[in-house]
């Protein structure tokens, strides 16, 4: 072999090399995430924004390795995995499942704490619930980098209830947070905790009439082929705050975590947005195929006084009538 071709051969080896070290230096970091929904749910496709942006505000090309269909377990599991730092690194966590570490956090969506969508969007754009994320970081080592969410939630039952009168014992599933179980018993109806998995079974086999949820959450489980009956209460928009684990954000560098938390809020708005606007979509869609029937509620003004005392005893108990003022005021 010639000096010359041995040149452009070593030149090439070289080159090679040169571009797997580039390829292995990118694959380096892997961030793991989990979500319950496939890749059309809203809380999906916002997961995956939030990779997208990490990497644009970066300047890196990071792997986001987004596990969907309850692969790998149910909330409470990804809650277990984020605090512990295995398994995954970011998910979308509903706030009653964090409720353990800060029992005040289910004040971000407690029903009808949230006067209408722009009142929600005024909250989440603010800092009102930096007090919370505080409480997370310390007690449970999660960092919150953004505010998903925007789903209304209703009642979803198996019978028409249009009224008190008809909600009155009305068997229904609820969050495990002690706030959703009071707030619906204050409305007169009997809720109990059930864990989300079990929820179409329960309703099938009468455990429970029931449960509130949002549009998407309702087709994407087909809840409507046991509880074809929607009651527009309107009582909850959901908040939904992007989680990363402490020990996961705490290997990157500053630049990377910048990166993170500006993706995060980036993330957060537009998981909000198209949420919010999915919502009412999915909703007429459902309708328009007989798939459920949607009842007004006549006496929504009446469900808001009988939760005020108990919104107000709770946050007392709390320690958080700043908090919860200063959501009101907002």
């Amino acid at each position: 072999m010639t000096k010359l071709s041995l040149f452009i051969k070593g030149v090439a080896v070289a080159g090679a090399l040169a571009t797997s070290a580039t390829v292995a230096a990118a694959a380096d970091l892997t961030l793991r995430g989990a979500s319950l929904f496939d890749n059309d749910h809203a809380y999906s496709k916002t997961l995956i924004r939030f990779g997208e942006l990490v990497n644009k505000h970066s300047g890196k090309d990071v792997e986001f390795d987004l596990r969907g269909n309850s692969e790998l377990g149910i909330e409470p599991d990804y809650v277990n995995f984020l605090t512990q730092g295995t398994a995954i690194d970011y998910a979308i966590i509903a706030p009653s499942n964090l409720a353990r570490f800060a029992p005040s956090v289910p004040l971000m969506d407690m029903p009808f704490v949230f006067r209408d969508l722009d009142h929600w969007n005024a909250v989440l754009s603010s800092d009102v619930l930096a007090p919370l994320e505080k409480v997370l970081l310390d007690k449970a080592d999660l960092v919150v980098v953004g505010y998903a969410g925007g789903g209304t939630r209703n009642l979803i039952s198996n019978k028409a209830i249009s009224n008190l009168d008809e909600l009155g014992g009305h068997k229904m599933r609820v969050m495990g947070a002690p706030i959703q179980a009071r707030v619906f018993e204050a409305i007169t109806a009997a809720p109990s905790a059930i864990a989300y998995s079990e929820v179409y079974n329960a309703i099938q086999t009468g455990v429970v009439d029931g449960l509130e949820n949002e549009a998407a959450s309702l087709l994407q489980f087909k809840f409507y082929e046991v509880a074809p009956h929607v009651t527009l209460t309107g009582h909850s928009i959901t908040v939904r705050p992007i989680i990363m684990s402490g020990k996961s954000f705490r290997k990157l560098d500053a630049d990377m975590q910048a990166a993170v938390m500006k993706a995060g809020s980036e993330a957060g708005a537009y998981g909000r947005e198209l949420e919010s606007r999915e919502d009412g979509e999915k909703l007429q869609q459902m309708i328009d195929a007989g798939n459920i029937e949607a009842h007004p509620f006549a006496d929504r003004e009446k469900l808001l006084e009988l939760v005020g005392p108990v919104q107000d005893a709770y946050a007392a108990e709390l320690g958080a009538e700043d908090l919860l003022s200063a959501i009101r005021s907002k």
